[in-house]
């Protein structure tokens, strides 16, 4: 169906599994020197996210 994401549509927490839409305001996000503007895990704090857009 066309309102569901498909798997490229949608970022993951290699960490912890969390999947939310890329973008979307369920993601943190946080601004770490030297690297800039970097997207966290609202359920574990991991920055090692798999990133769609």
């Amino acid at each position: 169906m066309a309102s569901e994401l498909s798997a490229h549509e949608r970022s993951r927490c290699r960490n912890c599994g969390f999947e939310a839409p890329g973008g979307d305001d369920a993601w943190r996000r946080i601004e770490v020197p030297k690297l800039g503007r970097m997207t966290q895990c609202p359920s574990c704090g991991s920055t090692d996210i798999i990133t769609s857009r």
